[in-house]
């Protein structure tokens, strides 16, 4: 109840519409249009509200309030039972048979039994070396390991040497981002239901064997062929326009004065699926991350998990002399915005608002995470305060560049957290490129 209060309060209160937020319903009210129990919520008085108005979602409140109150009911218990009763009243109770009524009015497959039988399952983490870090990320089921992937292929590099943001820097990270993507289209699933060579993926061997493949004065123009581990690479076409992922993802890390770290990406979109009437919620439409082809390593299958782009990461450095729980939302970008800010941190010396302000590039030379699946050879998107001399040898070299304003959302919204046992101190950064903060009490 009370962690729930605050989140109570702002869906069945309100809250003021922000900017950001503001334009992605407007961008997306033709979507939300479709579905009346959304137009209800996102298309108040049938338009999107504006920056500064009032936003409220009641039903949501109504089924937060409903979970808290199960909780209260066995408060006598202690927590553990009173956690069991709110997580029933999702996917037992009330909440759980408006979902399945409305998916079977609807068509839809989810069951009764669906929900009932669901358990978030506890793994443990992927971790990897690089210098004196030790990066800790979620598994192959989502995009956790490009992170990985790209540290070890960029270990040994003199950062020094090639200078921050200059062009032989953001080539270098560019095409080792490449190399690592292209694993991750040609390898990664759910370890639950297949298997993935990431021992082998993270490893010093076969990073020494794929950067090889990275010439220092001529970019891939495509996407690189996976490294020689049984898969095939792709035939691809290019897509048009410009990639525009939803913004719905979140970031939020946290840590105390006992030591305890959080590191989360919770995520899920508004416009792919419906509200379930009289919820506020809709049932995650996530498996648009799923690919049609069975073949696919993130082909669709029966209890198969949709490989997620959100991915939390937790670095300790030193033997536990310092920790950063980091990560941001962005889609397919998350990992190339965390890789830069946490470079900046360790690579570069910045505190860690400088590392998260610090101007930022992403490339999309690899079939994206979410249908249709669009996919831009060479692009190389810079923001605009990277000097033009730079982007002008980034071209030479064969990125194709597209550049976006000073602080563009779509680089990522890093926040990160450096906790100094040595000092005593905690030092957090938020990103100015969406709305986020950095709280300490």
């Amino acid at each position: 109840m009370e962690v729930a209060a605050a989140a109570i309060r702002l869906a069945r209160d309100g809250f003021p519409m922000y900017p950001l937020m503001a334009d992605s319903l407007k961008r997306h009210a033709e979507r939300h249009a479709q579905w009346p129990s959304s137009a209800a919520v996102y298309l108040p008085g049938g338009r999107p509200p504006e920056s500064g108005e009032v936003f409220y979602q009641k039903d949501l409140g109504a089924s937060l309030q409903y979970m808290a109150d199960e909780e209260k009911a066995v408060a006598g218990r202690g927590r553990e039972a009173g956690l069991d009763a709110a997580r029933d009243a999702f996917y037992r109770g009330d909440i759980a048979r408006k979902f399945v009524a409305f998916h079977k009015e609807q068509g839809g497959l989810l069951s009764a039994e669906d929900l009932a039988n669901y358990r978030s399952p506890v793994g443990p983490p992927e971790r990897r070396r690089f210098g004196d870090l030790e990066v800790f990320t979620c598994g192959a089921w989502c995009q956790g390991p490009v992170l990985l992937q790209t540290l070890a292929l960029l270990d040994g590099t003199d950062f020094a040497k090639l200078g921050h943001n200059s062009a032989d820097y953001v080539h270098r990270l560019t095409e080792a981002l490449k190399l690592a993507f292209a694993d991750r289209e040609a390898y990664y699933t759910d370890p639950a239901v297949g298997s993935v060579p990431l021992p082998t993926l993270i490893s010093e061997e076969y990073a020494a064997e794929r950067r090889k493949l990275i010439d220092p004065n001529k970019a891939w123009p495509e996407m690189p062929p996976p490294g020689g581990l049984g898969a095939k690479g792709q035939v691809l076409s290019a897509s048009a326009g410009n990639p525009f992922p939803e913004p719905d993802t979140s970031y939020v890390c946290a840590a105390d004065r006992w030591g305890n770290l959080f590191s989360a990406t919770p995520s899920d979109g508004s416009y792919g699926s419906p509200i379930v009437p009289g919820t506020g919620l809709i049932p995650s439409n996530r498996g648009s991350q799923s690919r049609p082809d069975p073949a696919h390593p993130a082909g669709l299958a029966p209890g198969k998990r949709p490989r997620l782009t959100p991915n939390p990461a937790l670095a300790i450095r030193g033997n536990g002399a310092q920790f950063m729980p980091f990560g941001t939302p962005g889609g397919d970008v998350q990992t190339q915005a965390m890789l830069q800010v946490l470079l900046n941190v360790v690579a570069h010396g910045m505190d860690v608002q400088s590392a998260i302000e610090a101007p930022r590039f992403a490339s999309y030379s690899y079939p994206s995470s979410f249908a249709p699946y669009d996919y831009y050879p060479g692009r190389l998107n810079l923001e605009a305060r990277f000097p033009e001399p730079v982007a002008a040898d980034l071209a030479g070299r064969g990125h194709k560049i597209e550049r976006w304003r000073d602080f563009e959302w779509l680089a990522g919204a890093v926040c990160a957290i450096l906790v100094d046992r040595g000092r005593g101190t905690l030092e957090a950064g938020a990103d100015p490129r969406r709305a986020a903060y950095a709280l300490g009490w």
